[in-house]
């Protein structure tokens, strides 16, 4: 069988995206309440965090997180005109990056304790043993990351997204698994379960169930250590590999800075991070992942015009849907951090603290949603080097802005640089491709943003309302008041943004709201 068949359609595998990356990030959510309720702000949970810096630089000088963007290309157009040879580059790249995986990961494990006192500076010297030791036991799960992220490109290459969609919940589930039941038995104390959770989450969700399914449809390796395609494989990964973004260093930068800001920054700043995730992954990076292998099938055909408009559509969603959903989570950002965090070690003293954070950071979704999608762009024409070498740029002007604005004001002035990275980050990129090709995948953006945006202010303004009105007067559980206002405030918020977002803004919901009625024809 080719491996350019058995392939799911572009809206199937957003469906899949979308259920995996709630299921994963909700994992998240419980895995961080988790630690958060067992040791809150501070100590032993910012050396857990800042024990990850190393590891995911490391990920980040392989090119492991991009694995899919420089490698779908290539192998597509190689597969389509020599499947054996084909065979035989994914061989080739496969080798030499268990090599260098294994051998980066040593040198780290090797120089755990010097890296130690550059990845917290802030940390209490007495500390930098155990965040060694917790360094030394998670690097090793990069193996697995990057060995394994070449197998899901080649599923991703198939349009194969069911069991890259299992990768997250079995990480994220192992690391809870382990984290909670390795200290009752006694061999380990503290948060080390969680790190050996790490490894084996990485191990068995990244590496192996992917390999297995790869093996059933058709898998070949043998160690291969040259192969021409090599070369230009190399150049289209290089600028990802020497060029840390802003993007992709901006939980680094919280954790490394965050340890200047005082004990309990660094988790705190972790903790608002997870939740403004939820809401960047579900409307950006579902849509970015599964509408990726479609652009370069569009570009290798040499439809540009469709490449633009799918493109346009993808950007048009994603800024019309995550503009109201920021503003309604920004004005119960205090509600929506309780619900999640408060108890255990986490009380209202951090409650307080963090829900500021969480606002600065729901302020720059949008431009995380713009960048996901955008860059895509990019890359899907194998220009990788522009998002590299302007991400690049811009973290070397924004390194001593962290250091002399952001962790001398604390955890809001290092959500705030982090916020101002990105826009600057993102209107770098748009200037560059409105000038490159055009303005046609930005046309009626901007528009829907704002007309959706707009339709939810009754919403927002409504729902911030009624969650001041329960939680004054509703003597419950601070969990179970926060629950009981944000439920009101949703009610409110779907009653009122719905039909006005149905009325003007028809290009945005309509599609959606056309799939649910489908639905519920089909279920009648």
């Amino acid at each position: 069988m080719s491996i350019l068949s058995k392939s799911q359609s572009m809206g199937v595998a957003a469906v899949i995206l979308a259920v995996s990356t709630l299921l994963s990030r909700f994992m998240g959510l419980v895995r961080d309440k988790i630690i958060s309720w067992q040791f809150g702000a501070g100590g032993e949970s910012d050396m857990y965090f800042a024990a990850f810096v190393v590891p995911d630089i490391i990920n980040y000088l392989l090119a492991g997180g991009f694995m899919s963007i420089t490698l779908i290309p290539l192998l597509s157009k190689r597969f389509s005109e020599d499947e054996a040879d084909g065979w035989r580059f994914y061989s080739c790249v496969l080798t030499w990056m268990a090599v260098c995986a294994m051998a980066v990961t040593a040198l780290g494990m090797l120089f755990a304790e010097p890296l130690a006192h550059v990845v917290a500076p802030g940390l209490d010297p007495s500390r930098y043993a155990r965040l060694a030791l917790f360094m030394r036991i998670v690097l090793p799960a990069q193996v697995f990351f990057l060995v394994g992220s070449c197998i899901i490109a080649l599923l991703y290459l198939r349009r194969q997204f069911t069991i890259p969609a299992l990768t997250p919940l079995i990480y994220n589930g192992c690391i809870i698994f382990f984290g909670v039941t390795l200290p009752y038995s006694g061999l380990v104390h503290g948060m080390t379960g969680y790190c050996v959770g790490v490894v084996f989450g990485a191990g068995i969700g990244t590496f192996l169930l992917p390999l297995l399914c790869a093996r059933s449809c058709g898998f070949r390796y043998g160690p291969v250590l040259h192969h021409p395609l090599m070369k230009k494989f190399i150049l289209l990964a290089l600028p990802l590999m020497l060029g840390q973004t802003v993007a992709a260093l901006d939980e680094q930068f919280l954790r490394v800075f965050g340890s200047l800001a005082g004990s309990g920054a660094v988790s705190l700043l972790n903790y608002a991070k997870r939740i403004s995730q939820v809401p960047i992954a579900l409307v950006g990076q579902v849509a970015a992942v599964a509408s990726y292998p479609f652009l370069v099938s569009l570009l290798t055909k040499g439809d540009r015009t469709g490449f633009q408009e799918t493109l346009g559509r993808a950007l048009k969603s994603g800024m019309g849907l995550i503009v109201p959903c920021a503003m309604w989570m920004i004005c119960l950002s205090g509600s929506v951090f309780t619900l999640i965090f408060y108890g255990g070690c986490m009380r209202t003293g951090e409650m307080s603290v963090a829900a500021p954070l969480l606002q600065i950071m729901l302020l720059s979704t949008p431009f995380w949603i713009f960048y996901a999608l955008l860059v895509r762009g990019f890359y899907a024409q194998t220009d990788t080097l522009t998002p590299a070498v302007v991400g690049t740029i811009l973290t070397v002007l924004f390194l001593p802005v962290y250091y002399y604005f952001g962790a001398p004001h604390g955890a809001p002035g290092i959500a705030m640089t982090s916020a101002a990275s990105m826009f600057f980050y993102v209107l770098a990129l748009m200037i560059i491709w409105y000038h490159r090709e055009g303005g046609q995948a930005f046309r009626g953006l901007f528009s829907a943003a704002v007309r959706s945006g707009l339709c939810a202010v009754p919403g927002c303004a409504g729902g911030w309302y009624l969650d001041s009105l329960v939680r004054t007067h509703l003597s419950l559980n601070p969990v179970l008041t926060s629950l009981a206002g944000l439920a009101a405030a949703g009610l409110f918020f779907l009653v009122t943004y719905l039909p006005l977002g149905a009325r003007f803004c028809p290009d945005i919901l309509e599609p959606m709201l056309r799939r649910v009625r489908g639905r519920l024809h089909r279920g009648k």
